[in-house]
């Protein structure tokens, strides 16, 4: 699931109220601040999905499949839209094989266009935004033609466009200034991430790695940390001998300058300056290498 909280402050406060909701509530489940009643053939699946980050890549590929066709069998319920869009963001947590995420987007992509016409606005068009990043970035094909669906399409593409052209200046943790357009010449890869966010967490190594593999080759990771403490970021990259620069962006500027809304997210340009790749969630060493790929570095 792609971690959408602005700051470790914001995560902590739904922390709280997560516990208040498994502790009080009951069966019930909360998306952010929304509490959701899932009935007796909607909690098992919910819980499955939770579960998810639990298993083994390959029994998770598979399980989360089942999981797909099992949401497409529930009723046309803006809770099935809920199901499915929460698949759909666990799914691309790693690498799972195309296959499976096609199997997700069409799931997701029935639920929207089952969704009740009286459902809740939010949740529909965060189900949207969601398969038309799916289609995007991860090359699944759906059918869908609405309209609203075609005008989150055009947003994301002019959201590519301004990413195209973004510059910025950020100290990292030795006191050391970075500068996006300063790094011409070198694959430069920069990366969102934050140290509550387990996705991030898992990545981090295959990052380390592919840095001291290609470093001599002009390769850059910009590590920019959502925690806007040195003390806590500081102790965090240390006890994991991170090697690349890590950033702090006070205020969250360039996370809002790339438009980031959930982490983590990778963003590859080439030696001319370019866009060339970029992620919507963790990813493993494998498509990491892919995406250094098409900057020319392999």
């Amino acid at each position: 699931m792609k971690f959408a909280f602005r700051s470790a402050r914001r995560f902590y406060v739904a922390l709280l109220v997560f516990l208040f909701a498994v502790t009080v509530i009951g069966p019930t489940a909360l998306r952010g601040q929304e509490k959701v009643d899932y009935n007796a053939q909607e909690k098992p699946i919910y819980d499955q999905i939770k579960s998810l980050r639990s298993l083994p890549d390959d029994v998770r590929a598979r399980t989360t499949k089942e999981i797909a066709l099992e949401i497409r069998g529930l009723p046309s319920t803006l809770n099935k839209l809920r199901l499915a869009q929460y698949l759909a963001n666990r799914a691309t947590e790693g690498d799972f094989g195309h296959e499976t995420l096609q199997e997700v987007a069409t799931t997701l992509a029935g639920a929207v266009k089952q969704a009740p016409a009286d459902g809740a606005s939010k949740v529909i068009a965060s189900a949207y935004d969601e398969l038309a990043q799916l289609v995007r970035y991860e090359h699944v094909k759906v059918s869908l033609s609405s309209p609203q669906f075609r005008e989150v399409m055009a947003k994301l593409h002019a959201e590519d466009e301004r990413r195209q052209q973004v510059n910025f200046t950020l100290t990292d943790l030795d006191g050391k200034t970075w500068t996006l357009k300063d790094l011409k010449g070198k694959v430069v890869l920069v990366n969102f991430w934050a140290t509550w966010c387990p996705p991030c967490q898992k990545e981090m190594p295959d990052l380390e790695a592919l840095y001291t593999r290609f470093k001599e080759q002009g390769f850059v990771v910009l590590a920019i940390s959502e925690d806007d403490e040195t003390e806590k970021v500081g102790p965090f990259i240390s006890e994991r001998k991170v090697s690349f620069p890590v950033l702090l962006d006070p205020g969250q500027k360039v996370n809002n300058l790339f438009a980031v809304e959930g982490i983590p997210k990778s963003f590859v340009y080439n030696r001319d300056g370019e866009l060339v790749a970029q992620s919507i969630d963790m990813r493993t060493q494998k498509q990491f290498l892919e995406m250094l790929a098409q900057a020319g570095l392999q």
